[in-house]
């Protein structure tokens, strides 16, 4: 009983070291700024870490990219326009969620395409076998053999 609540508290003290990766240093005095920054940061990934969020991130790029985005909220910008500064200055891949467009089209249709295909696969190989019994004449030769080997079984 004692280890699945202590498994339970581990990871609920990862998930919260996780989630507390932004510094008080950072957190801006103004609560929607603050907001906002935080909401924009949920989007941006870190490019050291490359599979969390830079709000989520220790890594000390992750804390610059944080800085950048208060700084462009302090100076005025919008949502967007904070977005398309990261995203001009390091890439479309600074982005958790890639946009849906001409040249991100393959990497949002391939699991679609693989399902696709695997389920045609599926389809196709179960066409091809035949039915247990279909097509499973035997030669006389062999329906002898059958019934002699049965006769010796029983008796």
């Amino acid at each position: 009983m004692r280890r699945p609540l202590l498994a339970a508290g581990l990871l609920l003290a990862l998930g919260l070291a996780a989630a507390q990766a932004v510094q008080p240093d950072e957190v801006m005095k103004d609560p929607a700024l603050e907001a906002r920054a935080r909401h924009i940061s949920e989007g941006l990934r870190c490019l050291v870490c490359q599979n969390q969020s830079i709000d989520d991130s220790d890594a000390p790029l992750a804390k610059d990219l944080r800085l950048l985005v208060r700084e462009r909220l302090r100076e005025g910008d919008d949502d967007k326009q904070v977005v398309d500064y990261v995203v001009g200055r390091y890439g479309e891949f600074v982005l958790l969620r890639p946009v849906f467009a001409w040249h991100t089209l393959l990497l949002w249709l391939t699991p679609l395409l693989a399902v696709l295909l695997g389920g045609l696969g599926i389809w196709n190989l179960s066409r091809r076998r035949a039915p247990a019994g279909r097509n499973a004449t035997l030669s006389p030769a062999e329906q002898a053999e059958v019934e002699a080997l049965l006769r010796r079984k029983n008796g």
